[in-house]
């Protein structure tokens, strides 16, 4: 399998181990593969029995085939030893009575990692691929990961990517735009090879300011003359998306495992989203063949997902909310283009035109011949704050099962999928983390006050309150030290990196 770039037509198609390492490809594109491989049915059902790596090396070999079969299952038995459950991403079936069963939700629980986040799936793995590729290219400078995050991801990476040998890690937070437990999980990390900065402003800040120090030549030419390399852990890189689409499929297997569907039935896969990359894996997976009718697209406040679905208009000129959903608060969905890519069959001045547009004005529009084709795979809605949070309160109570605030956006925007079309298929949804790691407002959620609890204690509250266990990662963050605490304006970023790598 090759891969080639979103903006380039004649792009020289590269090696997965070239990819992973670049991360983006020189024109600014994003790497995507030359062809979608496909599975069938029979695959799926050789599948059901089989445990969460045998089904992930399944779903990896037939994209990054420069690895070997060992190799894959290799670095899938390091990346997910840490995981606190054998079956890695447990598919809880909420079935509330008997009318209900024709219509059944498998939550995909993609956080029992290290980090309670479902970044652990692919940023465990990412870094074994990576070290993997520099042994495979033959190359002997080092790597900078250069990350961007809104909360999960910069914890996530800076976990898998600690100590690893020829490779450093900068992550860039929004001072103000993550969790306290987020932002406590960062500034704790371990590693000689890791930096964490936060960034006075948003997402999108750090995002743009990671983009432009990819492409601003100059800082790759200083950073030449340190023997490093820039590269990236954020879903734009093809290694981070990959791992991705394998729990598609595999939870898929597990659902039919469990006896609630059968080979061949048809479900919806409902995601929270952000920066488009975990819908997109799940796109991928539709596409090679798992059983998707329809991916619902379910957003916050800064609903500019929804709105593009629904409209054909995409347009980051609006207010931008600070939401009890921080993961998904975002105006720049990156990922987008390589779905934009795929449904004009690989029209790369099209996307060109659409990214150059996006950069200057902030805004483009697609044609409705394109808004029709993704109409055809897409539903989009969202979910206000008092949305959210009487959702989380409504399921605790229905089901005695405890959400996070983003899996509450993706399964309120489920119920009104439901109502508006009718359509009550089996459904797969992600859950993106612990709702320990949202403790306060999952606690004001279920009626209780937090005035004056720290958000340490209140993980202490909410395992009292709903008879859950806090994660063992967690309840460990009162006693860890501060070991970062660097902050810069958004315009710095790049003097922060080369002073970094410089070290």
């Amino acid at each position: 399998m090759k891969y080639i770039s979103t903006r380039t037509k004649n792009f020289q198609p590269l090696n997965s181990a070239d990819v992973i390492l670049k991360g983006i490809a020189d024109d600014g594109g994003l790497f995507v593969p030359e062809s979608i491989p496909k599975i069938t049915l029979d695959d799926i059902k050789n599948l059901v029995n089989k445990n969460y790596c045998q089904r992930a090396v399944f779903v990896l070999k037939k994209f990054l085939t420069d690895y070997t079969e060992d190799e894959l299952f290799e670095s899938c038995e390091v990346a997910y030893d840490w995981f606190d459950v054998v079956s890695k991403v447990p598919l809880m079936i909420l079935i509330k009575d008997e009318q209900h069963r024709a219509s059944p939700v498998g939550v995909m629980e993609l956080f029992h990692g290290n980090t309670s986040a479902f970044k652990d799936m692919a940023l465990q793995l990412l870094p074994q691929l990576m070290t993997r590729a520099l042994k495979k290219v033959g190359e002997t400078k080092e790597i900078l990961i250069l990350v961007a995050t809104s909360g999960d991801t910069g914890k996530a990476a800076l976990a898998g990517f600690a100590d690893v040998p020829q490779t450093k890690i900068m992550v860039f937070y929004p001072a103000d735009g993550v969790s306290k437990i987020q932002k406590l999980q960062m500034v704790t990390q371990a590693g000689k090879n890791v930096n964490v900065t936060a960034v006075k402003g948003n997402f999108d800040d750090c995002q743009n300011g990671v983009k432009n120090i990819f492409a601003d030549e100059k800082i790759r030419a200083e950073l030449e003359k340190s023997n490093v390399k820039l590269s990236s852990a954020n879903s734009i890189n093809w290694g981070r998306l990959v791992p991705q689409i394998c729990y598609y499929v595999a939870s898929y297997a597990e659902f039919v495992k469990s006896g609630t569907i059968k080979i061949g039935d048809t479900v919806n896969v409902v995601v929270p989203t952000g920066n488009f990359g975990n819908i997109l894996a799940a796109y991928y997976a539709k596409q090679m063949g798992v059983p998707i009718k329809k991916l619902i697209c379910a957003s916050n406040m800064n609903h500019i997902l929804t709105d593009f679905f629904n409209t054909g208009v995409y347009d980051r000129n609006r207010e931008f909310y600070k939401t009890i959903t921080p993961s998904m608060d975002i105006l720049i969905s990156s990922n987008l283009e390589r779905l934009l890519y795929h449904e004009t069959n690989g029209d790369t001045e099209k996307v060109k035109t659409f990214m150059k547009e996006l950069n200057e004005t902030g805004k483009y529009k697609i044609n409705s011949s394109l808004k029709n084709r993704l109409d055809k795979i897409f539903y989009a809605d969202y979910a206000t704050e008092e949305e959210t949070t009487a959702l989380i309160k409504e399921v605790f109570g229905n089901y005695k099962y405890l959400v996070d605030t983003h899996t509450a956006v993706a399964m309120m925007v489920l119920g009104k999928y439901r109502r508006n079309t009718k359509d009550m298929s089996p459904v797969m949804l992600a859950s993106t983390a612990s709702p320990f790691k949202f403790t306060n407002s999952v606690l004001k959620a279920l009626g209780e006050n937090t005035e004056g609890i720290d958000d340490l204690a209140q993980l202490d509250k909410l395992a009292w309150v709903t008879k859950k266990d806090v994660p063992k990662n967690l309840a460990a963050l009162g006693s860890a030290k501060i070991l970062h605490e660097n902050i810069c304006d958004k315009n710095e970023m790049a003097e922060q990196v080369l002073k970094f790598a410089a070290q």
